[in-house]
């Protein structure tokens, strides 16, 4: 048994040892092949070749966004006030905060006594002025014909004294008859003069009458109003808010009771720079109604147009206070701070860009020949958000770089990678030295398999190479 086991332990370490041989034979044999094969050809330093998103500048009529911040306001507001004091008898059921009303609806009303008593006592005086009227009025007619009367008989007296002194003429009469006549004379123009004097007391006092009738009239008329005052009507249907009131309480004269908001008129104001508010306006310096955009949270918005600007700037502020009235406002409510988006008047010949293509100093990256970088300056007409909108001019049908890095610039060359193409499906031709370099860097790869390096260069020699073969060619050569 023993001399079985030592046997086995035996056969094991040849086994060791002719494995150990083996795997040093196979060594000195690679040293030897690569020995004899001798040194690489050396290859030279290739050109970096950066990938990049490129877009083509196409000129189009584009129409800027103004984009500020507001707050929504209401344009029809009231505010609700007593115009009377009192106790409050009776309030309108949706009267608190919120509450919808109608036009005309009762709102408040206070206790009418004092006020109706008020009224009362004036109807009254008004009735006694216009008695006083009637009875002065009868009083004028008799005055005129006792007027009248006493002519009459100023006349009589007259012509009896004409008649004695005519007689007189003719040796008839006495002198004692013709005093009696001159006296009775005398005495008729004195009572005609009394008489006009009561008629001239008499329209006094029609007038004084009719004076007391119009100051009883105002006052009934006032009274009246104070009665009207104790109930508070809806002016126009809206919503309320910031009530105050409740039934049974004391209110005072003037005394805000609460608001009443048109939900239905509302706008929103917003502020922008000057130089932004010079853009909204036409040829003749007015504010243009150009279309207007409100939002506030996700779901909520609204659209409208421009209404007016602010007519002053108030003090410690800039820019200008611009309006906008809303035709629609779901959801919107006084006192919200929403996001306004202006459409701006159109821009003709311009294109929008991202941000990131444009250079500090106002330049593009345009592709040029053999899709080498060239910077090119451009007109900057509008910045808005992460785009930029640039005047496309001469650059019109030219790709630009869409989004620049540190490690490109002017003369670089790129591999353009344009939006909306499937790069991996993408086949794209070749020049013949780099289709020759791409073709040396696969022959020259030693950890690419056999079947793999056949099946990359047999897609090298085609007219047209896929696009994602090239690129991860280049990318491991450092491309």
């Amino acid at each position: 048994m023993r001399f079985a086991f030592r046997s086995l332990l035996g056969l094991v370490h040849l086994t060791a040892a002719a494995a150990f041989l083996l795997v040093a034979g196979l060594w000195l044999r690679d040293a030897l092949e690569t020995r004899q094969a001798g040194p690489a050809p050396a290859e030279g330093a290739r050109e970096r070749i950066f990938a990049a998103n490129v877009l083509r500048l196409e000129p189009a009529t584009v129409a800027p966004t103004l984009t500020a911040y507001g707050t929504v306001r209401s344009r029809k507001t009231l505010e609700l006030r007593s115009a009377a004091e009192g106790t409050v008898i009776e309030i309108h059921p949706n009267l608190v905060e919120g509450g919808a009303v109608a036009a005309g609806d009762i709102l408040v009303r206070l206790d009418p006594r004092d006020a109706e008593a008020a009224r009362d006592l004036s109807s009254s005086d008004l009735d006694s002025a216009r008695l006083e009227k009637a009875e002065a009025e009868r009083a004028l007619v008799l005055a005129r014909d006792d007027l009248a009367a006493a002519e009459v008989q100023a006349d009589l007296r007259g012509q009896a004294l004409a008649r004695l002194e005519d007689l007189a003429t003719k040796g008839l009469g006495t002198a004692a008859d013709r005093e009696a006549a001159a006296l009775a004379v005398s005495s008729a123009a004195q009572g005609v003069l009394a008489r006009r004097q009561a008629l001239a007391e008499a329209e006094a006092r029609l007038d004084r009458a009719m004076s007391a009738v119009s100051r009883a009239e105002i006052t009934l008329a006032e009274a009246e109003r104070r009665v009207a005052d104790t109930v508070l009507r809806a002016e126009f249907s809206g919503v309320l808010a910031a009530i105050s009131v409740v039934e049974g309480g004391l209110v005072s004269r003037n005394e805000k009771l609460g608001d009443l908001i048109d939900p239905a008129a509302l706008e929103v104001a917003f502020r922008i720079s000057t130089a932004e508010f010079t853009r909204l306006l036409d040829a003749d310096a007015r504010l243009l109604p150009l279309p207007v955009q409100v939002e506030s949270g996700v779901a909520i918005a609204s659209s409208g147009r421009l209404d007016r600007a602010g007519a002053a700037v108030a003090a410690g502020e800039s820019g200008r206070l611009v309006f906008a009235s809303l035709d629609r406002a779901e959801g919107l409510k006084p006192g919200d701070f929403v996001t306004v988006s202006v459409t701006e008047p159109d821009l003709a010949g311009a294109a929008v860009i991202p941000a990131a293509a444009l250079g500090p100093d106002g330049t593009v990256l345009v592709v040029g020949e053999e899709e080498r970088l060239e910077a090119r300056p451009v007109a900057v007409l509008r910045r808005q958000g992460d785009s930029v909108i640039v005047a496309v001019d001469d650059l019109a049908g030219r790709e630009i770089v869409a989004g620049r890095s540190p490690l490109l610039g002017p003369g670089i060359r790129i591999r353009p990678v344009r939006e909306g193409a499937p790069e991996e499906a993408a086949l794209i031709p070749l020049t013949p030295e780099r289709r020759a370099a791409l073709v040396a860097i696969v022959e020259g790869c030693k950890r690419m398999p056999v079947g793999a390096k056949a099946r990359v260069l047999a897609e090298l020699g085609q007219a047209l190479v896929p696009a994602a073969t090239v690129r991860r060619i280049e990318a491991r050569n450092g491309g």
